[in-house]
Order: C-alpha cells, then sequence, then structure tokens
C-alpha cells in the first residue's frame, strides 16, 4: 500500500524509525511527515495564528520525509495538500508508534497521534493510530535519555511494529474511502509475535486532578492525577485488554456522533 506515516513524539523518535522500517520490510510504499518536536496531548489543534514551516529532511529513513514545525494535525494536512507528489498519493494514514498507551476517551480526545490519523479521515482517507504501553517510570527514563529505549523495549516495539506492518492492510481493505473511522491499536508490554489482537471499546475514565495546586509563583503545573476507570464490566475495554498482555483493537467511528 501506498501509505503516509506521522506521529506526535517528533521526527526522531525511535518508535517512529521502526515502524517506518517495518513498514518498508512488508513492500508498503511510504511517504513521512512529521512534527519537527513533541506533540504530545496537543490533540486536533492546528497552528491558526502563526505560519507553519515544512521542509524535506534526510533520516535515513529510506523514504520521501519532511519535517514540519507544528501539531501533527498540520503535517498530515499540509503533506496531503501540499507536499506528497502526485504518485506518492497515499491510501491510507498511520499515525504512531506513540510512546505510551492512547487508551480510554479521557485520552483519546487529547492524543495528538490519534489526531494526526483523524486528520487523514479528515481528508477521505483510511486510517489507524498506534501506540506502545509503557511504565510511568519507563516514560521517564525515556525522556531523559532522549527518547532512546533500553534493549527490552526496543524488541517489544519492534514485534509492535511488525504486528502494525501485517495488520494495517486488512483493516484498511474493511474500511471505505469516505468513512469517519480511525482504528485505534494499543500495544502491550511486553508483545511478542503471538500475542492477540482483541476488539475493544475506549474505557471511560474520569481523570481529575492533572494540574497542582498554584505554587508561589502563582502557576499550576501539569502532573499525573488519579486515573478513575469507571467503565461498565462489558464490553472489553482498551485498559483492561491491554492490562490482560493484548494488543486492544477499537474502531472509533466518528460519524456515529452525528446519529440520534
Amino acid at each position: 500500500m501506498k501509505l503516509l506515516v506521522t506521529n506526535d513524539d517528533g521526527i526522531d523518535s525511535p518508535f517512529l524509525h521502526d515502524l517506518v522500517r517495518a513498514l518498508l520490510a512488508m513492500g508498503h510504499e511510504l511517504s513521512v511527515v512529521a512534527p519537527k518536536t513533541e506533540q504530545s496531548w496537543i490533540g486536533a489543534a492546528k497552528s491558526r495564528n502563526r505560519p507553519v514551516h515544512a521542509e524535506r529532511a534526510e533520516r535515513g529513513l529510506g523514504c520521501l520525509t519532511w519535517i514540519v514545525d507544528g501539531t501533527p494535525s498540520d503535517a498530515v494536512n499540509i503533506a496531503l495538500d501540499h507536499l506528497l507528489p502526485a504518485n506518492a498519493r497515499p491510501e491510507a494514514v498511520i499515525s504512531g508508534i506513540n510512546v505510551g498507551g492512547n487508551c480510554s476517551l479521557g485520552f483519546i480526545l487529547a492524543s495528538g497521534t490519534v489526531a494526526g490519523a483523524w486528520e487523514g479521515v479528515l481528508h477521505g482517507l483510511p486510517a489507524m493510530a498506534v501506540s506502545q504501553e509503557v511504565s510511568a517510570g519507563t516514560y521517564d527514563q525515556l525522556k531523559e535519555r532522549g527518547g532512546a529505549p533500553d534493549s527490552a523495549l526496543l524488541a517489544t516495539v519492534r514485534v509492535s511494529a511488525a504486528h502494525v506492518a501485517r495488520l494495517a492492510p486488512a483493516l484498511f481493505a474493511t474500511t471505505p474511502p469516505g468513512s469517519f473511522i480511525v482504528h485505534n491499536l494499543n500495544f502491550p508490554y511486553p508483545c511478542r509475535a503471538d500475542t492477540a489482537v482483541r476488539r475493544t471499546v475506549p474505557a471511560q475514565v474520569h481523570v481529575p486532578g492533572l494540574f497542582t495546586r498554584s505554587a508561589e509563583d502563582g502557576l499550576h503545573r501539569l502532573h499525573w492525577g488519579e486515573i478513575r476507570d469507571v467503565s461498565p464490566a462489558e464490553p472489553l475495554t482498551d485498559i483492561t485488554c491491554v492490562k490482560q498482555g493484548h494488543i486492544s483493537h477499537s474502531v472509533l467511528d466518528y460519524a456515529k456522533l452525528g446519529q440520534t
């Protein structure tokens, strides 16, 4: 397939690079357009109040690559409308692999990774968002080390990327062009070649207390609050699925928002 790949962790994320390698190894034809810097938790924001710069880049990925000084939504929008040559017009968009999970309504709606996929949907293309679950401690270590995973995590990311490359054609084949569907995949840690894929729904969570009380300087700072899962016992949620060690596949059908 001809695919456009983006992410929200930025052009230099090793998770993005391993996804690209896995997709190329399966024979997919790729273009990569990613943000210049990390854009996590920015949702579907677009750079309304400033111009956005895009440039060709060489990152050794073996495919056409651009860097966009903006959000994931900026990157996909500009790519599809202005950057890609006619012979590289994609059949679908894949966003990821995200550093950390994107499970539950509380995080899906805030996710820059999901938003990158959603921007493809707004152009009439099938799309997939893919995320790798990591512990809070591992996430902090990754940020301290510039995003470089240790050997165990790297092995899991590469297995997860291989799953994406294998699953993408079949999932996109079931998604008609023009439908408002994002396939949201979350991979457990560890992930193996035989890890099963389960259909899930986004968990229903409350996420209070994401900001501290104001400090002496009068500023509130982001911190991890208590995540309260208030989902019913059935059907299987993305959070529960990943905790059980399976790959979560939620079909986010935004067209249903317009139905009564």
